[in-house]
């Protein structure tokens, strides 16, 4: 019997209550398909920066690195200022563990009402693969006559060809396995013309190993507007950090909102984090109103990743299924309760057993 260790960080805010959920789940998912595992969790995020001056210590790190996964909550706290917990958690944790893939799945379940009109869910089923290491989010940048009238603000975007390979590879990957075989560079050529040019050529030599793919190429600007006009025509989409971040949540807003939105940054030959993208819902924190449904998918997913499809498979499928019955996504209109909602998936998912 399979066993795995899985690291859990519940976080800040609604992290909590959702991370419980999610591992409520698990656990009936384990029964069900029988593996097993435990649980090692660790306090991260803005309390205990607050308590301590600790952001993620070398020591957490480690207990990442010897777990077979991250099961990742929300980090963020109204009185730590804004950039110290993204920086010094989030970002080192997909840099200290090289999680080049933030991929997020869009998909909208039927029942779940889209704010698209007439869009139905054979209209929305791709996948965004994000370059999750480089860009803009390295951090590299400088001021110039800082606090002054002539003051210049330079923030650089670092694209290294192994970088961006090996993102636009997995891409091509994926898509293979996939019914349409359709990958769309996401980008701007016409203005970002340095690292758009390094994108597109490296694009352009892997797909000539991929003859079964189809290929396009879009502006980001031009993504953004078909996405919500025709989301049909997209299949997978590879894009950079930055821009993957922004459409990743107007693709959440077309799938019905962050209650369902799950994501995974991915390191395929190491250890991967998977997380709902919806973070800390400040306001929602002990009302029992916060959908945990994008923590118990982003959970599923890691179990996909982890080798135990099925298992996976299932915990995707209750989540599309409770989805679909609820009146709402949002957090406080869905009808029942935060652990209501996570009972009614292990129901989903113990009963198809």
């Amino acid at each position: 019997m399979a066993r795995y260790s899985i690291c859990v960080v519940p976080g800040d805010g609604t992290g909590p209550e959702v991370v419980a959920e999610a591992v409520k789940v698990l656990d009936a998912a384990a029964s069900r398909f029988g593996f097993e595992y435990e649980t090692e969790y660790l306090d991260v995020g803005g309390e205990r920066y607050l308590r301590s001056g600790e952001t993620l210590t070398d020591a957490d790190l480690e207990t990442m690195r010897r777990s077979d996964a991250i099961l990742f909550g929300a980090i963020g706290h109204p009185d730590v200022k804004p950039g110290i917990l993204e920086q010094e958690v989030l970002l080192r944790i997909r840099r200290e563990l090289d999680q080049y893939v933030n991929l997020r799945p869009v998909k909208l379940y039927p029942g779940v009402a889209s704010p698209i009109a007439g869009v139905r869910p054979e209209d929305v089923d791709f996948v965004v693969v994000r370059e999750n290491s480089e860009g803009l989010y390295v951090g590299k940048g400088s001021f110039t006559d800082k606090g002054t009238g002539n003051e210049i603000a330079i923030q650089e975007s670092v694209n290294t060809r192994k970088g961006v390979e090996r993102c636009i590879r997995y891409a091509f990957e994926l898509a293979s396995r996939r019914e349409r075989k359709h990958v769309t560079l996401c980008g701007k050529t016409n203005v970002l013309t340095y690292a758009w040019d390094l994108w597109s050529r490296v694009f352009t030599e892997v797909a000539a190993e991929y003859p079964e793919v189809g290929t396009a190429y879009a502006h980001v600007d031009a993504t953004c507007l078909w996405m919500v006009e025709d989301p049909a025509r997209f299949d997978v989409i590879v894009t950079d950090n930055m821009f993957g971040d922004i459409i990743t949540d107007l693709a959440a807003a077309i799938q019905g909102g962050m209650g369902i939105a799950s994501g995974a940054n991915l390191n395929p030959e190491g250890v991967s984090m998977f997380e709902p993208i919806g973070g800390t819902a400040p306001g929602w924190e002990g009302t029992g109103g916060i959908n945990p449904l994008a923590a118990i998918g982003a959970m599923g997913m890691m179990l996909d990743e982890l080798g135990e499809t099925e298992a996976g498979s299932a915990v995707e499928k209750a989540v599309g299924l409770v989805a679909g019955s609820l009146p709402s996504l949002r957090a406080g209109q869905m009808g029942m309760t935060t652990k209501e909602v996570g009972d009614r998936v292990v129901e989903v998912v113990t009963r198809a057993g």
